[in-house]
């Protein structure tokens, strides 16, 4: 369990003396700094992801602590007398073996071990809810891991091919494309191709703000038609949200695929972990000849689902840092000359949570407007998820994205981790982001660097 006591000090601390690094912040700047409204915490240290919202109530402060525990608990094989029921297949041992830190997981190294890469896996067509169609067998998450006596439904090999660009200055840059072949199969592929996307574990900081995002606000921004012409067409995803029984839109997953944080954390704890809770009763492996249907009960209850989802929604959004800074401000107006805040949107309002009076109501800076858009072939995965095409991708939220480094230790970013820094990440981007790309290629070298410094202010 994190040292909350610590952390609340930590914070109070930070929030009368934190100063930007390079210099103070002046007291007249027209920059709002809480990127995630009165959640935000001033913490810039290594913890900066572990801080709890700052205006959480009594009732929200001992509901996150508890949460907590749920997120941090590492899972065993029954019997156990604490978090029994990991398996008989799984990708990882609890939420933090993937969310190291709240924050982002790193590209795995080696092929024997993915860390928090996961596969999503399919077939051509669509199930009863227009999502993707479970592969016979499999169902729609490789797990490479198994308990004892069990079998991993594949191994996965991870290798990379990398392409040498120019920007039009003549500077080079590299490129990495992750390609993952399967192997070793526990039965074999009878249902026709397999299709396969590889997902790497995202920040969990300031969720619940992005679930108090209202469909009419997503709606307001989404041009699915391009009425406006500026090349942009961003949708809203509808997915199928199991507790309502009814679609809804999708907010959370790489292509917006879940409908909440409860719906989420439930989907990972299956998936994940092999772990069964109320919304999904039944075992990863079931239909396979390995699955045991005799342990299909529950293995954590409502109360568990309820305190784990919640942790997600009051995570604290860390303050923007160095706003003052004249590099940073250079690379400001560049990021929205190159358009990249069309879809990468700097403020939004949210409205109201149920249960959540800490995230309603909040002006938040989260750049991201929660909608799918075509990344186009480069970034393809080429597997529809709902309203979701093979191209399409959910604008990933940049607020904290600066400390990824000195909280997880690493520079690796997009959907599955290809992306070195954040220049690469950039540079990948295509479809509806090809001009705004094309305008960071025509770019000097300095300038570069202050859209780069601008985005670590972030």
């Amino acid at each position: 369990m994190k040292k909350f006591i610590f952390l609340f000090l930590a914070s109070a601390f930070l929030s009368s003396c934190t100063k930007d690094d390079n210099e103070a912040e002046s007291n007249t700047s027209s920059i709002d700094i809480n990127s995630g409204g009165a959640t935000t915490t001033l913490n810039s240290t290594s913890l900066a992801f572990e801080d709890p919202s700052a205006n959480l109530n009594a009732v929200e402060t001992d509901l996150h602590v508890r949460g907590n525990l749920a997120f941090e608990a590492t899972f065993i094989t029954a019997p156990a007398t604490n978090n029994p029921g990991l398996g008989p297949l799984f990708n990882n041992t609890g939420c933090a073996a993937c969310h190291v830190k709240n924050g982002r997981a790193p590209y795995p190294t080696s092929s024997s071990d993915l860390g928090g890469l996961l596969i999503r896996v399919s077939m051509n067509g669509t199930d009863p809810h227009g999502g993707p169609l479970a592969y016979p067998g499999y169902g729609g998450q490789l797990q490479n891991r198994a308990v004892f006596g069990k079998a991993p439904e594949a191994d996965v090999t991870l290798t990379e091919a990398l392409q040498i660009k120019q920007f039009l200055d003549g500077t080079s840059y590299e490129l990495r494309e992750p390609i993952i072949n399967l192997s070793n199969h526990y039965t074999p592929l009878t249902s026709g191709p397999m299709l396969i996307s590889p997902r790497i574990a995202p920040p969990i900081i300031g969720l619940g703000l992005l679930e108090a995002v209202s469909e009419q606000t997503l709606l307001a921004l989404a041009d699915e038609s391009d009425a406006n012409g500026d090349g942009i067409s961003g949708k809203l995803n509808y997915v199928w949200d199991v507790q309502a029984n009814s679609m809804k839109p999708g907010k959370f997953g790489w292509k917006a695929g879940q409908p909440n944080l409860t719906q989420q954390a439930a989907a990972a704890y299956v998936n994940d972990m092999g772990i069964t809770n109320p919304l999904f009763t039944h075992e990863n492996s079931v239909g396979q000849p390995q699955d045991d249907l005799t342990g299909d009960d529950p293995e954590i209850n409502a109360q568990t689902l309820e305190e784990a989802s919640f942790y997600t929604k009051s995570v604290a959004v860390p303050a923007r840092r160095n706003t003052t800074n004249s590099i940073v401000i250079v690379g400001e107006n560049i990021f929205r000359a190159a358009k990249c805040n069309a879809c990468h949107r700097e403020t939004i309002v949210t409205s109201t949570l149920s249960g959540v009076p800490s995230v309603s109501n909040q002006i938040i800076h989260p750049y991201t407007d929660l909608l799918l858009h075509d990344m186009g072939a480069g970034l393809a995965d080429n597997r529809p998820e709902f309203s979701a095409n093979g191209t399409e991708w959910r604008t990933a939220p940049l607020w904290g994205i600066g400390l990824t480094r000195v909280v997880n230790g690493h520079s690796n970013f997009l959907h599955d981790g290809r992306a070195r820094n954040l220049m690469e990440a950039i540079m990948w981007h295509g479809g509806e982001a090809t001009n705004s790309v094309n305008y960071v290629k025509a770019l000097s070298s300095s300038q570069r660097e202050s859209l780069i410094k601008f985005l670590e202010s972030l």
